[in-house]
């Protein structure tokens, strides 16, 4: 968290090099909203500094980095024309909902903010999924529905709920969940596919051009399946506390994404770590290790552990708190290396610098919160 705290420019966050220095960009809006959210649960656990870093957030999402014009938020603070993205999006409505739970002034109107143009625009009620981009003017919808904006929608889905007190966010959640696991997911023995388009046929060579793209890379992306394995879990506790019972295929697609992930993703080259992604035979294509992979892996194993009780899912979160120390921890220069390659050396093929917070932090809390309730709100309200 203080290695992060340099992040801090004027007008938001922006990125960090690999020595925590900034790297000389604007301020970003995925990279402030990840820090707003995180910098406000860090004050939520009473850590120092952390309060007036996430005050800080708010007021760039509200102003600098907010499109006063069409409603949305710009990608950057100097990039005025760039696609409005559901990605992006469901950040700025994530770090909202936590600047309210955890009482930061001017959060409940970022909230209202942000809401808005995921209901009137990224929302398809039809298709109970996230559209995922639009021209800054909200014309010219793109092309493509994606597996990763609409796990994070669902994630923001869930915090919304809670921060609401709105059911109708948990049925969204549950909405998203059936389409990409339930109907997609289970179709192709919970090989979870990342590119479709509007017409929900898959792009099977979607960005085989650009393997190493951070956000829609081509093939499977293993570290996904984790990290949808957890949100199921999420959501089932949370369904289950609102109305007392929640469907059974999402246990069963839990613990289905996890093997699956780590058979096709743990060490499947011969060395320790999992593979950013894979093709449609399972053979790596991207051998190197991000740390966000690690970091929901880490979430996934823990919940199913919580969830089932059976050991080999605690094995697995020490297996993957052991890589994380061992290899992605950086005690020289601070933070955690955002990618290593297979031998555990330093990357930067897929990510450049240290500019995510986000998943780092929310895998060291994972242990500390029940699967009901959002990170905020079990931060504030205490664990049941």
């Amino acid at each position: 968290m203080d290695f992060s705290k340099r992040a801090r420019v004027e007008d938001g966050f922006a990125a960090l090099d690999d020595k925590g220095q900034l790297s000389g960009g604007s301020a970003q809006t995925i990279i402030t909203a990840r820090m707003t959210h995180a910098y406000a649960l860090a004050f939520a656990r009473g850590l120092p500094g952390c309060r007036a870093l996430a005050l800080h957030g708010v007021t760039a999402l509200m102003n600098t980095l907010h499109d006063p014009e069409h409603g949305g938020w710009f990608p950057a603070a100097d990039d005025r024309a760039g696609r409005k993205q559901a990605y992006v999006h469901a950040f700025v409505a994530l770090a909202a909902s936590t600047a309210v739970v955890t009482g930061l002034p001017g959060g409940a109107i970022l909230l209202e903010r942000a809401l808005a143009p995921i209901e009137q625009h990224f929302w398809s009620e039809e298709e109970g999924v996230m559209r995922d981009s639009f021209a800054a003017d909200w014309t010219d919808e793109e092309d493509y529905r994606g597996a990763n904006s609409n796990m994070h929608s669902l994630e923001m889905a869930l915090a919304v709920a809670d921060a609401l007190d709105a059911p109708l966010w948990r049925s969204r959640a549950l909405r998203i969940a059936t389409r990409f696991v339930e109907q997609l997911a289970r179709a192709q023995d919970y090989r979870l596919a990342e590119h479709f388009d509007r017409q929900w046929r898959q792009l099977t060579d979607y960005h085989k051009d650009l393997p190493a793209d951070d956000l829609r890379p081509y093939g499977l992306t293993p570290g996904h399946f984790l990290e949808w394995s957890f949100l199921l879990l999420k959501l089932e506790a949370a369904l289950e506390a609102q109305d007392g019972s929640a469907p059974d295929w999402l246990l069963e697609s839990a613990v289905k994404l996890f093997e699956t992930g780590t058979r096709i993703g743990w060490s499947v080259d011969g060395t320790p770590g999992m593979v950013y992604t894979v093709d449609w035979q399972d053979r790596p294509v991207v051998h190197n290790r991000p740390h966000w992979v690690m970091a929901e892996a880490i979430k996934a194993a823990h919940a199913l552990f919580v969830r089932t009780g059976d050991r080999a899912y605690a094995d697995w979160y020490g297996d993957f708190w052991d890589y994380a120390d061992l290899h992605l921890i950086d005690r020289v220069n601070g933070g955690w290396h955002h990618e290593v390659d297979g031998s555990g050396t330093p990357s930067s093929r897929v990510y450049q610098g240290k500019a995510d917070l986000y998943h780092a932090y929310q895998a060291t809390l994972t242990a500390a919160v029940p699967l009901n309730r959002s990170v905020a709100t079990a931060l504030v309200g205490g664990s049941t």
